[in-house]
């Protein structure tokens, strides 16, 4: 996800809506949301994950390398600012 400050630089988004790396452009931006796309649905090895849920529990699970989410980048490729 891309959001543009008030300079026009684009910042990638996380999946948890935290800043990642800013992009001086849309292509650049589209460019690293395409790699990043492409880097979540590679296959990788199984490996134990644990995380906290809303309800401060903590939850240990043994996460296949095969299962990977559905990835899309969407918006226009052009340098236009908004």
């Amino acid at each position: 996800m891309v959001k543009h400050d008030a300079a026009g630089c684009r910042d990638i988004m996380t999946s948890a809506d935290s800043p990642g790396p800013s992009a001086p452009n849309n292509s650049a931006a589209r460019a690293a949301g395409t790699t990043a796309a492409r880097e979540q649905t590679a296959p990788g090895s199984d490996t134990g994950i644990s995380y906290e849920d809303a309800n401060s529990v903590w939850h240990n699970e043994l996460a296949h390398g095969d299962d990977r989410p559905q990835t899309d980048v969407k918006g226009k490729a052009s340098d236009q600012t908004r």
